[in-house]
């Protein structure tokens, strides 16, 4: 048995998903084989070998390019923009994962911006069952006001089973069966949905009813409302909670205990104490313009859950 695991980067995140990869590659067990996959469209060779370095007798490194025609149908809109703030293609890489890898009926995808304390090959044994996918409820925005309203009011969906689409077990069986992918892009073709995590939402959304959620242990996420998780499985360093860019953030020592271990270390401490208060405090607004999306997805006639009103969201 193979277990897979897949990652999408650009290149100016590699030295996260280094670190990342440090980890997993630390609590793999020995005795099981593993596949790690980079999804990528623009990664140097240089960088590429930085990443193959870092596998092990058993963790195969392997890249995959993700062809420009493949995700020719999501554009470079606003309403796809990823926090309502910018687009990267990236983040709708994972939705294709089981299309572009039939030899898999099954796969797990985790963000660059994590830190495995676990070994993966756990989230490879979940039971699926029927379910499209497991996942983690998300978190870090249980206490945050209006993306409770903006899943409630916009999304129509419950916010204690919204999940947070960076760490996924995906049934990519169920996922080729269904016709996933082809619902995904009719459905924005269709709507143009607004969205603040464009992937997100519409993985919640279509997944509504059929998602198997897993222990928050899975998908730690950094928290200013609650106390950290005793033994964390996998850590996700979401939204503006980074340690290279802010002090004291929840769960920074095991991102630095890590990073500590790879060559990409004093780039990252360097970072660090480069960023400055203005580019912090810029992070911060940010995250208050994100959650500005909300007053304007609320009022709009064609949200999800205005749609949803009218009868099922259909192609």
């Amino acid at each position: 048995m193979t277990v897979p695991v897949f990652y999408s980067i650009s290149d100016d995140f590699t030295k996260y998903a280094a670190v990342s990869l440090h980890s997993l590659v630390k609590n793999a067990n020995p005795q099981t084989d593993y596949t790690v996959y980079f999804l990528n469209q623009d990664l140097s060779d240089k960088h590429k070998k930085d990443l193959q370095d870092l596998g092990a007798k058993n963790v195969h490194i392997k890249f995959s390019h993700i062809d420009d025609q493949l995700v020719a149908p999501i554009k470079n809109r606003k309403e796809n923009y990823l926090r309502g703030d910018f687009f990267t293609m990236s983040i709708f890489y994972r939705l294709f994962i089981p299309e572009l890898f039939p030899e898999y009926n099954k796969a797990i995808y985790i963000d660059s911006g994590t830190i495995v304390n676990d070994d993966i090959a756990k989230l490879y044994q979940t039971d699926l069952e029927d379910n499209l996918f497991a996942a983690c409820t998300d978190s870090s925005i249980q206490y945050v006001d209006k993306m409770v309203k903006y899943i409630k009011d916009v999304l129509s969906l419950d916010p204690q089973k919204y999940i947070n689409s960076g760490m996924l077990v995906l049934n990519s069986k169920a996922f080729r069966d269904e016709d996933f992918i082809d619902h995904f892009l009719n459905l924005l073709e269709k709507y143009h949905f607004d969205c603040i995590a464009p992937d997100q939402d519409y993985l919640n959304e279509i997944g509504e009813g059929r998602i198997l959620h897993l222990n928050e242990k899975w998908d730690a996420m950094p928290n200013e409302n609650t106390k950290p998780l005793s033994s964390p499985s996998l850590i996700h360093y979401n939204l503006f909670f980074k340690p290279w860019h802010f002090h004291g953030v929840q769960y920074e020592d095991y991102f630095w205990k890590n990073a500590r271990e790879t060559k990409f270390y004093s780039e990252l401490k360097k970072e660090l104490d480069d960023y400055t208060d203005a580019q912090r405090q810029e992070d911060r607004e940010k995250l208050n313009k994100m959650l500005e999306k909300e007053d304007s997805t609320i009022k709009d006639p064609h949200n999800w859950a205005r749609v949803k009103e009218q009868g099922p969201v259909t192609l």
